[in-house]
């Protein structure tokens, strides 16, 4: 076996160098002064619909694309006096078009001067329409410079420029509209979780305004996101029904699984605990009778006013039982990775509970405990997900974990017996930057718990997924009054929870590295499983040396870096060649990292893109990558967004690259440039700067074509190109850690 090797070297910086070219119409456009004169109407509408306003200064006009609308086609001549359009954008959703097709409505944050702006350019456009093209323009005049610099501009007193953005954005806006919410849309709760447009007005100062009180602690994290009666729900509709940005139920059944049970009560015992690592659990409360509560310091900081039954502790303690202990258990699925010590918050009973006050809690809880960097959450709303934003926990989560180095593995949520098939994953499942969790019963299959993922239409969760017991093969647990046969995605959340708190912990690795090693072991050489709504990229390995160690035939290496421009690069990569001075290697990598998020940007959640390139250098100096991606190469309009969405994961914190392992396949050829590059490649969502100093991590796989063992050539080339070049060696490692744990007695 091949320990996986860590290199280090230095990667590269690059800023784009291009620029946008002019505005150009796609294949078979055509642009009518009819369609300008009606968006035309639409603006003037809305500017008589926001001067009856007297609430905000600002007005929240949304449009609606005729598609999903990729970064460079959404509108660039509209609302952009004194400012970028882009840089006003406040919220973004899905909405059907006529043929029932998804298409972008994205909400931006105007002022006065702004739309009147736009309405004065669109109707010159419209004139210049009317005067100079009977009417209408289509594609091969508008491309065409030499036509349209026939065009005396000065005259009409427009920017040619500006005339070509207007005659774009008519292409792809269909119509500009207010979104509003009325009473129906918070139905059967009494109390819901609310989300408010950014009007640049505090959010308390705002609510005051009409006749709403709401204290510091009834609002999260973000400053907009809120919880609200019944009554207050309806003073927000009745007064200011286009505030609202999203809405949720505040209350949810968060009983993690509801799965018969069967007592096989067994007598148990463990050593104390030493210098093992501390993993966060947040769960329900931990029963401190349990024979391992010397390895678990428990808090619980439920209400006061709370009765608790021991049924309500039953959860949190069958997690910990399997962080702690879970080998011992179950020894059929020691995974090699021993015992963990516990830090375990209790903030939820069994039953019915305040959702808002969970997500306030886990933000108190992680402030609080900055030495955790790995944390399970195990607790599941029984409520569906939303298709068109992520839900305030997951939103909590993605959050917390860009602010404080951390990293959530959360169980993907179960469905009752009752339930359909299709029912949706529930929050924080649809957390984007956490590590995501389903389960597969002991045939691999799904198991019959599994609740359908899929998070904003195209993100993948779960990530992955592991045993997590089900009819016929329980997992075995420990709860209050002993040993218990069990199942659920709590449960294989809590063996995941131990795998990446050894790779980080105990091996040393990034968040970032760790976390695509684990998706990296559950692809394999496949590509994404058909039913990967259900369980996510694939099944993890049950040894921890699965995941640390290849076959002689494989050569597995991780290397991590910053994005702080465009591009990230090496083009140093020293891949070994056969006799015939060929690269006899099938490859894959993946790629890890964690966004900051914007969850008013409903569907456009992440607001950081990093795309993988792993390949050849081939003649043009450029890297032929794996998977033949040519984002970076070719304009957007090349590529659909759609179809990099799905096809290139585009904005997904993800990003997984293979070759299919074909028998008949040959050795590659050698370029002029011997070497292999690594390229990472940025878009920043909103022109933030959050491209800047974005930790990444990446796993490559190489398998030689002919089952040679390579390893020693490649460290060999590696060295001489100036890489640092260790081995994972999972022994060493462990004695590492111990070594650096050991308390020192000075006399």
């Amino acid at each position: 076996m091949n320990n996986v090797l860590s290199l280090k070297g230095k990667f590269d910086h690059i800023a784009n160098r291009s620029r946008p070219g002019s505005p150009k119409l796609p294949l078979n456009a055509k642009v009518s002064a009819q369609k300008i004169s009606s968006l035309i109407n639409d603006l003037e509408k809305m500017k008589d619909y926001w001067d009856e306003i007297k609430l905000i200064s600002d007005m929240l006009i949304s449009a609606y694309y005729i598609k999903i609308a990729a970064k460079s086609n959404r509108i660039a001549g509209f609302f952009s006096w004194k400012g970028v359009p882009n840089d006003k954008v406040v919220g973004a959703k899905f909405g059907e078009d006529s043929e029932g097709k998804d298409r972008h409505i994205i909400t931006y944050k105007v002022n006065g001067k702004d739309l009147k702006q736009s309405i004065n350019n669109a109707k010159v456009v419209q004139k210049i329409l009317e005067e100079e093209f009977d009417g209408k323009i289509d594609f091969k005049i508008f491309n065409n410079e030499s036509e349209i610099n026939k065009l005396d501009f000065k005259s009409y007193e427009i920017a040619k420029t500006m005339f070509k953005k207007i005659i774009v954005d008519a292409w792809y806006v269909e119509k500009f509209g207010v979104e509003e919410v009325d009473q129906k849309d918070f139905e059967k709760a009494n109390t819901k979780i609310v989300t408010l447009y950014d009007t640049g007005i505090d959010t308390q100062e705002l609510l005051k305004k009409i006749g709403i009180s709401v204290t510091d602690d009834r609002i999260l994290g973000d400053g907009r996101t809120i919880s609200l009666n019944e009554e207050e729900i309806k003073l927000l509709v009745n007064k200011a029904p286009y505030l609202t940005a999203m809405q949720a139920d505040d209350l949810s059944h968060y009983s993690p699984t509801d799965f018969e049970v069967k007592d096989v009560s067994k007598k148990m015992a463990i050593q104390l605990p030493s210098n093992e690592p501390v993993v966060g659990v947040i769960d329900t409360p931990f029963d401190e009778n349990v024979y391992f509560s010397d390895w678990v310091e428990a808090t619980n900081i439920i209400g006061k006013d709370i009765s608790l039954s021991s049924k309500d502790y039953d959860h949190g303690t069958a997690i910990d039982s399997i962080i702690v202990d879970g080998p011992s258990l179950n020894p059929n699925l020691d995974d090699g990775c021993g015992r963990f010590r516990v830090k375990h918050f209790g903030i939820a009973s069994s039953g019915r509970t305040n959702s808002f006050k969970i997500t306030k809690r886990i933000e108190e809880i992680i402030d609080k405990n900055p030495e955790i960097k790995v944390w399970n959450l195990s607790l599941g709303s029984e409520n569906e997900i939303n298709k068109n934003f992520i839900s305030a926990e997951g939103a909590a989560l993605d959050r917390l974990q860009t602010e404080h180095n951390i990293i959530f593995i959360v169980s993907a949520t179960n469905k009752g017996s009752d339930d359909s098939d299709e029912k949706k994953i529930g929050a924080p499942a649809d957390s984007i930057n956490s590590l995501v969790v389903g389960a597969v019963d002991k045939n691999r299959h799904q198991a019959s718990y599994a609740r359908k993922g899929g998070v904003l239409s195209f993100f993948i969760k779960p990530d992955i997924s592991y045993f997590g017991g089900d009819r016929g093969d329980y997992l075995k647990v420990y709860k209050s009054d002993g040993e218990y046969e069990t199942s659920g995605t709590s449960y294989s959340a809590a063996w995941i929870t131990r795998k990446m708190a050894y790779l980080i912990e105990v091996i040393g690795l990034s968040r970032e590295v760790a976390k695509a090693l684990i998706i990296d072991s559950a692809y394999g050489w496949t590509n994404l499983p058909k039913n990967h709504n259900y369980i996510g990229t694939g099944i993890v390995p049950r040894d921890i040396k699965d995941i640390l160690e290849t076959p002689n035939d494989e050569i597995r290496f991780i290397v991590q870096g910053v994005s702080d421009k465009w591009d990230t690069y090496n083009y140093n990569l020293p891949i070994p060649v056969d006799k015939d001075n060929k690269y006899p290697f099938f490859a894959r990598g993946t790629l890890c990292y964690f966004s900051k998020c914007t969850r008013a940007q409903g569907v456009d959640y992440t607001n950081t893109e990093l795309d993988l390139y792993l390949g050849r250098i081939n003649d043009k100096g450029r890297i032929d990558s794996i998977n033949e991606n040519h984002q970076s190469d070719l304009s957007d309009s090349h590529i659909r967004e759609e179809d990099a969405r799905s096809n290139f994961r585009k904005w997904d914190t993800v990003k997984h690259i293979n070759q299919t392992l074909n028998p008949s396949a040959r050795p590659k050829k050698v370029y002029k440039n011997p070497m292999w590059g690594i390229s990472v490649k940025s878009k920043d969502r909103l022109g933030h700067n959050n491209r800047k100093n974005i930790p990444f991590g990446i796993v490559v796989t190489l398998k030689e074509m002919n089952g040679e063992n390579r390893i020693d050539d490649f460290i060999q080339q590696l060295s001489l190109r100036g890489w640092i070049v260790s081995k994972i060696d999972i022994q060493e490692r462990v004695n590492v850690y111990n070594q650096a744990e050991e308390e020192i007695e000075w006399e």
